[in-house]
């Protein structure tokens, strides 16, 4: 943070749902610390671009989709945001390629950092470490006090540093379970008090931790996995994408194949241009075999997340009515 930095003096723009942990755990720190807190009726881009220029709002904490909004949309060159230094993002990951056009297009920002937490771990369990260390795009940060942690392969074998497997927790502010759902509480919570996240992730020699995907949201093309937001930040790193998302659907020879929904910001876009493009940078296994559709709106929940079965469910219907 910077040396100046005095909480009662730093106006905070809570734009996100108080009904997530996420906007509820800002609200509750903007209070106990005193800051003055602007809290739109609805997320309007103008109005959040607006309040960050007037209000001369240093740090945003802020979830992907408005981390490309910040990266991507004409409308930002509306409004002097050269205040921004710090961005906060969390709920889902945020590419690497979407960080860097952030960083080009908003000249003042310092740092854009990313942490990982979920409302079964009462809010975050890793952070970035602001005061010591420089800003990296590619991780959530390190373990806060008071959690521990382990990567597990599919047999529940604990994996060393570096390698890739399911993330684990446990910790006092964990949750004791779901509430009237004892089977699901036992499917996501072992004997030993770990909470099986459902996510993927490594852990490196330094402590820094990369969230690689949703578990469940991971593409089997022919036995290997594809992550769709390794996809889905290739995708917004071209100039004429604004939006993207990648879901699995099925395929008889392959299992399974990446399929890409785009938002264009240029609409002569065609999808032999994303082929070329996606196939020049990525493996044979991770290409758009499921096809590209353009689309003007990528589904996503209040939180950011995207909506991806919605998007396979749109595919699924669509293949039975050519039936």
């Amino acid at each position: 943070m910077a040396p100046d930095w005095d909480y009662n003096k730093e106006p905070v723009l809570l734009s996100l749902p108080f009904y997530h942990i996420y906007g509820i755990g800002i609200l509750m720190a903007s209070l106990l610390k005193g800051q003055t807190g602007i809290v739109p009726s609805h997320f309007d881009k103008t109005v959040y671009l607006r309040s960050i220029q007037d209000y001369k709002i240093r740090f945003v904490y802020l979830v992907p989709p408005i981390l490309v909004l910040l990266a991507n949309d004409p409308i930002v060159d509306k409004f002097d945001l050269s205040c921004l230094q710090f961005v906060l993002t969390g709920a889902a990951p945020a590419g690497v390629d979407i960080c860097d056009k952030a960083y080009k297009r908003l000249k003042g920002l310092k740092r854009i950092d990313q942490a990982y937490g979920m409302t079964e771990c009462s809010m975050a369990c890793t952070m970035p470490v602001p005061e010591t260390e420089k800003s990296r795009v590619d991780v959530v940060g390190k373990l806060l006090s008071n959690f521990e942690m382990k990567v597990i392969d599919p047999s529940g074998k604990e994996l060393s540093f570096g390698e890739t497997g399911e993330f684990c927790i446990r910790s006092p502010t964990v949750m004791m379970g779901y509430l009237g759902r004892p089977q699901a509480t036992a499917e996501a919570i072992d004997d030993e008090g770990w909470y099986h996240t459902g996510d993927v992730a490594k852990v490196d020699k330094d402590g820094y931790i990369y969230v690689v995907d949703r578990l469940k949201e991971l593409i089997k093309v022919k036995g290997y996995q594809v992550a769709p937001a390794e996809l889905e930040d290739l995708l917004l790193s071209h100039h004429d994408v604004a939006d993207a998302a990648v879901v699995g659907i099925p395929d008889q020879a392959a299992g399974e194949v990446p399929k890409a929904f785009i938002v264009r910001k240029n609409s002569r876009l065609t999808e032999q241009q994303i082929h070329e493009y996606v196939n020049a940078k990525t493996a044979a296994y991770k290409h758009l075999k499921g096809g590209i559709e353009f689309i003007s709106e990528i589904p996503k929940s209040p939180a950011g997340k995207i909506l991806r079965r919605f998007l396979r469910d749109q595919t699924t219907s669509k293949s039975k009515s050519k039936l």
